[in-house]
Protein backbone atom coordinates (compact mmCIF):
# COMPACT_ATOMS: atom_id res chain seq x y z
CA UNK A 1 0.00 0.00 0.00
CA UNK A 2 1.40 3.49 -1.20
CA UNK A 3 -0.06 6.95 0.22
CA UNK A 4 1.04 10.02 -1.52
CA UNK A 5 -0.63 13.10 0.72
CA UNK A 6 -0.68 15.82 -1.64
CA UNK A 7 -1.53 19.63 -0.38
CA UNK A 8 -0.46 23.01 -0.87
CA UNK A 9 -1.99 24.25 -3.78
CA UNK A 10 -3.94 27.61 -4.03
CA UNK A 11 -4.92 30.91 -5.95
CA UNK A 12 -2.34 33.33 -6.37
CA UNK A 13 -1.48 36.19 -8.64
CA UNK A 14 0.81 36.43 -11.08
CA UNK A 15 4.50 36.43 -9.86
CA UNK A 16 3.22 34.79 -6.51
CA UNK A 17 4.84 31.87 -5.34
CA UNK A 18 3.33 27.99 -3.83
CA UNK A 19 4.96 25.16 -2.20
CA UNK A 20 2.88 21.53 -2.89
CA UNK A 21 3.50 18.84 -1.07
CA UNK A 22 3.90 15.11 -1.67
CA UNK A 23 4.42 12.97 1.81
CA UNK A 24 4.64 9.24 0.78
CA UNK A 25 4.61 6.75 3.04
CA UNK A 26 4.58 3.22 1.13
CA UNK A 27 4.47 -0.24 2.76
CA UNK A 28 5.08 -2.25 -0.47
CA UNK A 29 7.60 -5.61 -1.31
CA UNK A 30 9.83 -2.78 -3.17
CA UNK A 31 11.11 0.92 -2.77
CA UNK A 32 10.03 3.90 -3.84
CA UNK A 33 12.83 5.36 -6.21
CA UNK A 34 12.26 8.44 -8.49
CA UNK A 35 9.02 11.19 -7.22
CA UNK A 36 8.05 13.75 -9.73
CA UNK A 37 5.60 16.56 -10.14
CA UNK A 38 3.57 16.53 -12.96
CA UNK A 39 0.82 19.09 -14.12
CA UNK A 40 -2.68 18.60 -16.34
CA UNK A 41 -4.15 21.61 -17.31
CA UNK A 42 -8.05 21.68 -19.14
CA UNK A 43 -7.64 19.23 -22.26
CA UNK A 44 -3.80 18.98 -22.21
CA UNK A 45 -2.19 16.04 -21.23
CA UNK A 46 -0.43 15.09 -18.29
CA UNK A 47 3.27 16.19 -18.10
CA UNK A 48 6.27 15.93 -15.82
CA UNK A 49 7.49 19.31 -14.14
CA UNK A 50 10.34 18.06 -11.95
CA UNK A 51 11.64 15.40 -10.53
CA UNK A 52 14.34 13.84 -8.14
CA UNK A 53 15.79 10.46 -8.62
CA UNK A 54 17.09 8.27 -5.64
CA UNK A 55 20.60 10.00 -5.62
CA UNK A 56 19.37 13.45 -5.70
CA UNK A 57 19.77 14.38 -9.26
CA UNK A 58 16.86 16.51 -10.05
CA UNK A 59 15.36 17.55 -13.76
CA UNK A 60 13.08 20.33 -15.01
CA UNK A 61 10.79 20.75 -17.88
CA UNK A 62 12.45 23.94 -19.78
CA UNK A 63 8.75 25.37 -19.05
CA UNK A 64 9.62 25.50 -14.88
CA UNK A 65 13.66 26.01 -14.83
CA UNK A 66 14.95 28.82 -13.22
CA UNK A 67 11.36 29.11 -10.74
CA UNK A 68 10.11 25.97 -9.48
CA UNK A 69 12.76 23.75 -7.10
CA UNK A 70 12.57 20.23 -5.94
CA UNK A 71 13.85 19.70 -2.66
CA UNK A 72 13.21 16.47 -0.70
CA UNK A 73 13.20 15.02 2.89
CA UNK A 74 13.61 11.13 3.68
CA UNK A 75 13.93 8.50 1.20
CA UNK A 76 12.52 5.70 -0.23
CA UNK A 77 9.52 4.42 1.42
CA UNK A 78 9.20 7.37 3.49
CA UNK A 79 9.91 10.89 2.25
CA UNK A 80 8.09 13.90 1.54
CA UNK A 81 8.82 15.91 -1.69
CA UNK A 82 8.22 19.85 -2.23
CA UNK A 83 8.23 21.85 -5.07
CA UNK A 84 8.25 25.11 -4.29
CA UNK A 85 7.35 27.63 -7.06
CA UNK A 86 8.35 31.00 -7.82
CA UNK A 87 7.11 33.96 -10.49
CA UNK A 88 4.29 31.91 -11.07
CA UNK A 89 2.68 32.75 -14.51
CA UNK A 90 -0.96 32.19 -15.84
CA UNK A 91 0.53 29.51 -18.13
CA UNK A 92 1.12 27.29 -14.56
CA UNK A 93 -2.65 26.72 -13.94
CA UNK A 94 -3.44 23.08 -13.75
CA UNK A 95 -3.74 20.34 -11.51
CA UNK A 96 -0.68 19.17 -9.73
CA UNK A 97 0.10 15.63 -9.51
CA UNK A 98 2.89 13.77 -7.78
CA UNK A 99 4.16 10.70 -8.81
CA UNK A 100 6.25 7.60 -6.81
CA UNK A 101 7.97 5.15 -8.93
CA UNK A 102 8.74 1.89 -7.57
CA UNK A 103 9.88 -0.29 -10.64
CA UNK A 104 7.76 -0.66 -12.96
CA UNK A 105 4.75 0.51 -10.73
CA UNK A 106 3.68 3.97 -10.70
CA UNK A 107 1.58 5.52 -7.74
CA UNK A 108 -0.23 8.95 -8.25
CA UNK A 109 -1.77 11.47 -6.05
CA UNK A 110 -5.02 12.99 -6.24
CA UNK A 111 -3.58 16.22 -7.57
CA UNK A 112 -3.88 19.34 -6.14
CA UNK A 113 -5.47 22.32 -8.01
CA UNK A 114 -2.72 25.39 -8.53
CA UNK A 115 -4.58 28.72 -10.06
CA UNK A 116 -2.45 31.63 -11.12
CA UNK A 117 -4.58 34.62 -11.71
CA UNK A 118 -3.84 38.24 -13.42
Amino acid sequence: QVQLLESGGGSVPAGGSLRLSCEISANIGGVITAVGWYRQAPGKQRDLVAGIATDGNVKYSDSVKGRFTITRDGLYNSQTVWLQMNNLKIDDTAIYYCKAESGCTNYWGQGTQVTVHS
